[in-house]
């Protein structure tokens, strides 16, 4: 743990910060340094690595790490095949301290890498949240607006979309983002979700697993 510390050039692990730790949920939104500091150690890398070990025996955590870099996200972002999407789990409004992309991955995108910074054109980063993960996984009838395709719209302005989550607030829904129609049934009428559940679970033609 220690070397991988130092192949960082990092002096401490205070770049780690707790989202979810059912053991001690007080515990949510603190870093390392700060919870190792709370049960009364000293400050330095080898007890901040006990702390962990200790967490981890008690059931582990799920973690936000500060570590990229702003400008390799935009260099990679302009790789034509790169595609948006999060890796974020189904959050609990209101619960734990999630990272901001649960609620805000593709509207930061288009509201600030897209409108302010400019690192690529509005129509291409809807092509890679869209069309492009639709052929790459094989998914015929889904990613464009075509007859025969699935009625899955997202209707937002350009001009207001912006994500909303912080790391201080991650629970903040994002703007700008009007309708939202989920196999033709309306999901999101004016920013209100509707109660409708018309989703499915997606599968390309490799999925062997029965489920």
């Amino acid at each position: 743990m220690l070397g991988a510390l130092r192949k960082k050039q990092l002096r401490n692990y205070s770049y780690a910060v707790v989202a979810r730790y059912e053991a001690d949920t007080t515990l949510n939104g603190k870093n390392i340094s700060e919870v190792n500091r709370l049960k009364g150690r000293k400050p330095k890398a080898r007890y901040e690595a006990e702390t962990i070990l200790e967490m981890v025996e008690k059931g582990s955590a799920q973690m936000v790490y500060f570590s990229m870099s702003e400008d390799d996200l935009k260099r990679i972002m302009q790789y034509p095949f790169n595609m948006f999407a999060s890796d974020a789990g189904i959050a609990v409004y209101g619960k734990d301290v999630p990272h901001p992309r649960t609620y805000g991955t593709n509207a930061r995108v288009l509201g600030n890498y897209v409108r302010s910074l400019k690192v690529l054109r509005l129509e291409e980063a809807v092509r890679r949240m869209t069309s492009l993960p639709a052929q790459k996984f094989h998914l015929r009838d889904r990613g464009l607006i075509r007859e025969g395709m699935a009625a899955d719209l997202v209707v937002f302005s350009e001009d207001t979309i912006s994500d909303k989550s912080t790391f201080g607030v991650p629970h903040a829904y994002s703007a700008g983002i009007d309708y939202v129609i989920v196999n033709g049934a309306i999901t999101m009428d004016h920013g209100r979700h509707t109660g409708a559940r018309n989703g499915q679970v997606l599968k390309g033609p490799g999925t062997s697993l029965p489920y």
